[in-house]
C-alpha cells in the first residue's frame, strides 16, 4: 500500500514537463572594476531559439562605458558591457528586470564590490526589482544561499527523481535513512571539491550521467517488480553513494554559475548544502504526507499501477540522456 502511494507521486513527477532544468534562471553579474565603473555580465536562457524576453533597466545615474558584445552559448544567451555610474554607485540605486513579471522564471543577481565583499539576491516576477543595499552581512548571505539550494534542489526534477527512486526500491525506514544519508554525504563531498576548485568536471558529462543514474534505477524498480532484486536493493547505501558523488557535481554547476562572496565562501558553501538538503527532506515529507492519506483513501492498488512507474521513469530519463548526449561537443 505504501509503494502504491509512492507510486503516484513519481508518475505525477514524470508528468511535468521533460526538460529536467526548464526553471533555470537569468543571471546578472555586477563587478566592480573601480568606483561608479561596473563590469556587467547578462545571461539570458534560451526557450528553443527564443531568447528570455528580459531587459536590465539601470538607475539614471548609469550609462554605457563602451560597446556592448553578446555571444549565444549552449542554451543561453550572454551579453557584457561596461556602464558608467558616476560618484553616486549603485548603492541606494533600483535595478528593475523588465518582462520578469510575465514569464516564468527567477533572476540571480550578484553584485561584486571593489573592496572584495558580494551579494547575491533572488528576484521573482512578484518583485522584479532590487535596491542595492551594498556588501552583505554574513547572515544575509546565509539566507540568500540557503534560499538558492532549496531552490535549485526542488527546481530539479532529475534529482527528486533519483531520491524518490530510492525510496520505492529500499524496504524499511531505518535502512532508507542510512541510504539517504550516504546520498547526501556523497554530494556534499563533491560539491565541496568542485566549488572551491579541487575537482573539475565538465557539466555536461555530470547532467548525462545523472539521467542514467535514473535510468539504472528504473531497471532495478522493473527487476524487482518481478522478484528479482539488483544491486540497489541488496546495498542500497552504495548505490545512492556512488551515484550521490556525481549529483554533487550537478550541483556544483548551477553554484558556480552564481559564484560564492570572498568573504563568506565557507558560509556560502554550506548554508547552500543545507539549502539543497532542506529541500530534499521537505520533499520526502511531501511524499510521505501524500502516503498517509492516501492510505486512507485506496485499500488495494491495481496491479498495473505497481508495474508503470518502473517504465515511466526509464522513459523520461532515457530521453534525457539522449538529449543531453546529443549537446556533446
Amino acid at each position: 500500500m505504501l509503494r502504491f502511494w509512492l507510486i503516484l507521486v513519481a508518475l505525477g513527477l514524470t508528468a511535468l514537463p521533460s526538460g529536467a532544468h526548464e526553471s533555470r534562471p537569468a543571471y546578472l553579474e555586477i563587478s566592480e572594476v573601480r568606483g561608479g565603473l561596473f563590469d556587467v555580465v547578462w545571461k539570458r536562457p534560451m526557450l528553443g531559439d527564443r531568447v528570455m524576453p528580459l531587459s536590465v533597466v539601470w538607475p539614471q545615474n548609469c550609462g554605457a562605458a563602451a560597446t556592448g558584445s553578446a555571444r549565444q552559448v549552449q542554451d543561453a544567451m550572454v551579453e557584457r558591457q561596461m556602464i558608467e555610474c558616476g560618484s553616486d554607485g549603485l548603492v541606494g540605486q533600483r535595478i528593475v528586470i523588465d518582462g520578469l513579471e510575465r514569464v516564468s522564471g527567477d533572476v540571480l543577481v550578484r553584485i561584486g564590490f571593489a573592496g572584495g565583499d558580494a551579494g547575491i539576491d533572488i528576484l521573482k516576477p512578484a518583485q522584479p526589482w532590487l535596491d542595492v543595499a551594498g556588501p552583505q552581512s554574513s547572515l544575509a548571505v546565509a539566507v540568500d544561499y540557503f534560499v538558492l539550494g532549496v531552490e535549485h534542489i526542488l527546481g530539479g526534477i532529475d534529482h527528486l527523481l533519483f531520491v524518490l527512486g530510492l525510496t520505492l526500491i529500499v524496504r524499511g525506514a531505518g535502512l532508507l535513512i542510512k541510504t539517504i544519508t550516504a546520498f547526501t554525504v556523497a554530494h556534499s563531498i563533491t560539491l565541496a571539491m568542485a566549488t572551491l576548485g579541487y575537482a573539475s568536471v565538465p557539466q555536461a558529462p555530470v547532467e548525462a550521467v545523472i539521467a542514467l543514474s535514473i535510468l539504472f534505477l528504473a531497471s532495478e524498480m522493473a527487476r524487482l517488480d518481478r522478484g528479482l532484486p539488483g544491486l540497489t536493493a541488496r546495498a542500497p547505501w552504495l548505490v545512492a553513494f556512488s551515484f550521490g558523488l556525481l549529483h554533487g557535481f550537478g550541483f556544483a554547476g548551477a553554484l558556480h554559475e552564481v559564484g560564492l562572496p570572498q568573504s563568506d565562501i565557507p558560509l556560502a558553501l554550506l548554508t547552500f548544502n543545507l539549502g539543497v538538503e532542506a529541500g530534499q527532506l521537505g520533499f520526502v515529507a511531501m511524499v510521505l504526507a501524500i502516503v498517509w492519506a492516501g492510505r486512507r483513501m485506496i485499500a488495494a492498488p491495481p496491479r498495473w499501477a505497481v508495474q508503470m512507474p518502473a517504465y515511466a521513469i526509464g522513459s523520461l530519463a532515457t530521453f534525457w540522456l539522449i538529449e543531453r548526449v546529443a549537446t556533446f561537443g
